[in-house]
């Protein structure tokens, strides 16, 4: 089934495997928007076991073929192997990796240049980078009980409820001189909890954090197992690369309210977080935040496109791209949102109904944009194995100018 009746989308990985790249919170191109990270994968019926490695390398948008650099440990099927271009180091990437010591491994993350010639190494896993390659954030996978966003070599330290309070937390590494501090121990998060007697014999974690534009801010969520069945708490806190001014600007009573939050990302500008959110019993829309202390008024930026949408803003900060969940037939939809108008032009439909890609081992669309604007990238099972497919924007945008045929915001 053809993805879209008009726009032309192209598959990046036409070769036999499965091949992914991740999480829709980073960008997956070089600076020239010509190679586009990937990992190969030998399997997507479970989740990846000690002894299986996954092939890191790019492929180039103008010949598609995959260019294997090295294989890695740490991997997993939502958010690959932490792979980015390092914007200080031309032409290097980086990706999380183990490296054996006796009985014992050790996390690292590796940079390698483009012909897969070591570069240099992190005595760390890294979780997200600042845009100018000056920064990452670090976070304990070993301590994230969704092992479908951990690593197999990460064992959960689930006999630990509570991590040590003032040596454990949000970590800072300098990635230039690989110096790493930890910026807001779990202490903090205590002691700024809206109301931490909830924490009381719980299992607490943290996960998904993420640089804002001007690299000024990181957030983070503040995650821990709730005693009523179904969901986790959810806490989303911010602070300065420093540490200071940390914040809760989105308590979990945000996330379970109606349909709640799904996914969060940060905005267009320094203070702007943008969330799918079922607050009004519409269904999902998306909403910005403000973050700040008080007050922080919610605006709505569009209807929804369908449930639980991954969000991100194109570079200029004019278009947002908009994944779904499956539908009831297993449709996953992409949609492109006019910021000024909220209206959607869907850009396609992925039918995602292979066997055991369900769960952890499900493949979200995670929309990523090139960093000029002009391509777009899912990962997608819609023909049965993990492909990479991209989209050239200019046709999109040059359609939607001439027609209507967009969905209105109501």
């Amino acid at each position: 089934m053809k993805i879209h009746p008009h726009f032309n989308w192209i598959n990046l990985t036409p070769e036999q495997g499965h091949f992914l790249f991740g999480y829709y919170d980073r960008c997956p191109w070089d600076a020239e928007a010509r190679r586009h990270l990937a990992l190969r994968v030998g399997q997507q019926q479970h989740l990846p076991q000690p002894h299986e490695t996954a092939d890191v390398g790019f492929v180039d948008r103008r010949e598609p073929r995959f260019k294997k650099l090295a294989v890695t440990r740490a991997w997993n099927h939502q958010q690959g192997a932490m792979t980015l271009w390092l914007a200080h180091i031309p032409g290097a990437l980086v990706f999380n990796d183990f490296v054996q010591e006796g009985d014992a491994w050790r996390a690292i993350a590796r940079v390698l240049d483009i012909d897969g010639n070591d570069v240099g190494r992190y005595d760390t896993h890294i979780y997200a980078v600042s845009e100018d390659g000056q920064w990452s954030a670090i976070l304990d996978f070993g301590r994230i009980p969704r092992r479908g966003y951990s690593y197999a070599l990460a064992p959960l330290s689930r006999e630990k409820l509570w991590p040590n309070m003032d040596d454990d937390g949000l970590f800072l590494v300098n990635m230039k001189t690989g110096e790493k501090k930890l910026i807001v121990p779990y202490r903090r998060f205590f002691e700024l909890h809206p109301f931490p007697y909830d924490l009381e014999g719980h299992y607490v974690w943290l996960n998904h954090t993420i640089f804002n534009c001007d690299a000024t801010r990181l957030m983070v969520l503040f995650r821990h197992e709730a005693t009523s069945a179904g969901r986790w708490r959810t806490h989303l806190f911010t602070a300065g690369l420093d540490g200071g001014d940390l914040r809760c600007p989105v308590p979990d009573v945000y996330w379970g309210c109606g349909g709640g939050i799904s996914h969060q990302i940060w905005g267009r500008r320094p203070d702007e977080i943008l969330v799918d959110a079922g607050w009004c019993g519409r269904g999902n829309e998306y909403v910005l935040l403000r973050d700040a202390a008080s007050p922080r008024p919610a605006c709505r930026v569009s209807n929804g496109l369908g449930p639980m949408s991954h969000l991100v803003y194109s570079p200029e900060g004019r278009w947002i791209a908009a994944d779904t969940y499956p539908d009831g037939a297993g449709f996953q939809r992409l949609g492109l949102v006019d910021v000024a108008s909220g209206c959607i032009t869907e850009l396609g439909r992925f039918r995602h109904r292979t066997p055991g890609a369900t769960g952890e081992l499900r493949c979200d669309l995670h929309p990523r944009w090139s960093a000029d604007g002009r391509y777009l990238t899912v990962d997608t099972i819609h023909e049965g194995g993990r492909k990479i497919f991209m989209l050239e924007m200019e046709p999109v945008f040059s359609s939607i100018s001439g027609s209507q045929a967009a969905e209105p915001l109501r």
